[in-house]
């Protein structure tokens, strides 16, 4: 005990021991790193499976996320498109003096025989058979039966549609037929030596009462003259876009003029009614 405490007295005084004591630390700290060891690879090895958990879950998240923003991104596209195809129905209304109505399509039967469409526009909205429809390009069909709050119309390029058109450049007239396919029109009883050429616009001439003068309805792509027949072979391809269109104009004409009433000649013949004029919808 004695010794112990001279040891302690001359150690704090003079600090004999401090190598001693320095040199059995060394000895000591791998010691302490190796009883520690267990705990702190425990610890890390819980800490890589909660960061793994994490990252995995944040990953999910991710991934939700990145599709939910790519469904609203399609969204925006087909939203966007509409948009465009709107504006340019719109702006295809202003160009016309007519009365106007936006009509969206139902159905579409593209059967070589009987090219036709149904549009979600009826009787209820003041459709009638034989009223035309465009879009924004030219002429699409007209109305051919009525429901309540559908009709169906009949494609330009339909077999058994026939429409008279003049070739805007020579102001000749001719008639445009369909052929069944979405992209050709053909225009019959034209003579050899008649002035039509591949370039030429047609436009609706108003006869007939049918369609507005005035309307696109195609532009000439070949015209065969053979001399031993009588009449060339004129096609044209429909200037709107048939296989490309979801919404369509249905378009009223402009009244028909008032008949003149002289009451001293007798009755009065009764005049037509002149339609309400409709927002564009």
């Amino acid at each position: 005990m004695a010794v112990s405490l001279l040891l302690m007295t001359l150690d704090h005084r003079f600090h004999h021991l401090d190598s001693v004591r320095a040199g059995l630390s060394l000895v000591i700290s791998p010691l302490h790193y190796v009883l520690g060891a267990p705990g702190a690879i425990g610890g890390w090895f819980g800490q890589l499976f909660e960061t793994r958990e994490a990252l995995q879950e944040e990953n999910a998240a991710l991934k939700s996320r990145h599709l939910l923003l790519e469904a609203r991104l399609q969204k925006m596209a087909a939203l966007e498109a509409e948009n465009r195809r709107l504006r340019e129905l719109l702006d295809s209304s202003f160009k016309v003096a007519e009365r106007v109505l936006v009509a969206e399509l139902l159905q579409v039967d593209l059967d070589p025989f009987s090219q036709q469409i149904v549009i979600n526009k009826g009787s209820q909205h003041g459709v009638t058979a034989g009223q035309p429809l465009v879009d924004a390009s030219g002429v699409v069909g007209q109305v051919v039966r009525v429901a309540p709050y559908t009709s169906t119309a009949m494609l330009i390029t339909d077999p058994s549609h026939a429409l008279p058109v003049w070739i805007n450049r020579s102001g000749l007239r001719a008639i445009a037929v369909g052929t069944g396919s979405p992209g050709k029109l053909e225009l019959l009883h034209l003579p050899v030596n008649a002035d039509v050429e591949a370039g030429d616009l047609l436009v609706t001439s108003g006869l007939g009462g049918g369609f507005p003068a005035g309307y696109p309805v195609g532009i000439v792509e070949k015209v065969d003259r053979n001399p031993a027949e009588s009449f060339a072979t004129v096609s044209a391809k429909p200037a709107a876009k048939l296989e490309q269109n979801r919404e369509v104009l249905l378009v009223w004409g402009p009244p028909a003029p008032a008949v003149p009433c002289d009451a001293n000649a007798g009755p009065c013949p009764p005049q037509p009614e002149t339609p309400a004029a409709a927002p564009v919808k």
